[in-house]
């Protein structure tokens, strides 16, 4: 059974949510992911919502852009944590997509990620999960320093061949 629902609006996002989806592969968290969207299919939308509880998710990532109503309005309906990546626009950067999720009415939250933050929102929801799961923890922790190994290494390579080599 799925534990983290990740939905986007359009395929356009499918680059960014992949990296959600690449960071819970390599935790061994298991997933359903969506296209559907809330302006274009609302039936759809709130159907998936309301039923992503039974489903077992216990986390939903949500990325959208422009508009972003998505993110907030799974907040709305589903009970649990909402994770939301703004995507990149050509019109504003961005911007528009992360103030629309980032600025959620009282008692409607949802958790923010970075424009385009796919990866730290798959992160951001293994933390959610570990606080239940002592396994998950500890690939988390071993995840985590696994990265200060590849920037101990990236020095490393630095110092031998100096920057303009590198």
């Amino acid at each position: 059974m799925a534990k983290v629902g990740i939905v986007m609006g359009s395929d356009s996002d499918m680059p960014v949510m992949a990296k959600a989806a690449e960071i819970l592969d390599k935790l061994g968290i298991s997933y359903d992911m969506r296209i559907i969207s809330a302006h274009r299919e609302p039936d759809e939308f709130f159907e998936y919502a309301r039923t992503a509880e039974e489903k077992g998710f216990k986390v939903i990532i949500a990325g959208a852009g422009m508009a972003a109503h998505l993110p907030g309005m799974c907040a709305a309906i589903f009970p649990m944590p909402v994770i939301g990546i703004p995507m990149h626009t050509t019109s504003l950067g961005g911007r528009d997509s992360l103030y629309s999720i980032v600025q959620m009415p009282t008692g409607i939250p949802v958790a923010t990620v970075a424009i385009n933050g796919g990866a730290n929102a798959g992160i951001l929801a293994a933390k959610i999960l570990a606080t239940s799961d002592p396994e998950l923890l500890q690939k988390l922790k071993d995840y985590k320093e696994s990265l200060k190994g590849s920037v101990v290494e990236k020095d490393k390579k630095l110092q031998q061949v100096g920057y303009k080599n590198y």
